[in-house]
């Protein structure tokens, strides 16, 4: 009797944790953070309204900042990482690359932090948002910067969203007046890049 009643607690604790919603942490730079925008505006946020339309539980937990490089992502992640989680979605080194960053310095950064991660949540699942950068700084260095990210999700058998911004840069329509940013408009194809991704962990 005993061992049954112990059998039912064990049980209804998985079912429990299962049912509990999943923490998705966002941790990029203004993309991820909606620079110019509301936060419900921001892509994290219609991510989130999406999933739980479509009956996910999910938590989403936008920790983007305007401005991070990826060696700024590597001095803060200690202290996001004080939280659990379960889907972590690393959107950082499009300022690394419009500033000319060396390359390998930035794909070093990413791997510090997804490693960090790996540490912290060994069971997590990791997202890596692809990113480009304009052509005017030279062929060498656009094609060196887009290999970073597809070479880092094989690497570490993560999930690949290809071109965060697919769809959306470079459309006058669908970003803010300094077409980096993108409007409400041009976030709700970013939440829909990022679903697209996701949805398959969740």
């Amino acid at each position: 009797m005993v061992v049954k009643k112990l059998l039912f607690i064990v049980l209804a604790f998985v079912f429990q944790a299962s049912d509990a919603p999943k923490v998705i942490l966002f941790f990029g730079d203004s993309l991820t953070a909606g620079y110019g925008l509301s936060p419900e505006e921001a892509f994290p946020a219609l991510v989130e309204k999406k999933l739980a339309k479509d009956g996910k539980a999910a938590k989403v937990v936008n920790a983007g900042l305007s401005g991070e490089t990826s060696a700024g992502g590597v001095s803060r992640i200690d202290w996001i990482l004080k939280q659990p989680v379960d889907i972590f979605i690393l959107e950082l080194g499009a300022n690394d690359g419009l500033r000319g960053l060396p390359v390998d310095q930035t794909y070093k950064n990413l791997q510090t932090i997804i490693d960090k991660v790996k540490a912290k949540n060994p069971k997590v699942k990791i997202v890596i948002a692809g990113m480009m950068v304009p052509p005017n700084l030279g062929q060498d260095y656009t094609a060196k910067f887009q290999k970073i990210f597809p070479e880092l999700a094989k690497k570490n058998n993560a999930t690949l969203i290809p071109f965060l911004l697919q769809d959306v840069a470079g459309n006058e329509k669908l970003n803010l007046s300094d077409g980096i940013h993108p409007n409400p408009q041009g976030h709700k194809i970013v939440a829909e890049n990022v679903l697209k991704a996701i949805t398959p962990l969740i």
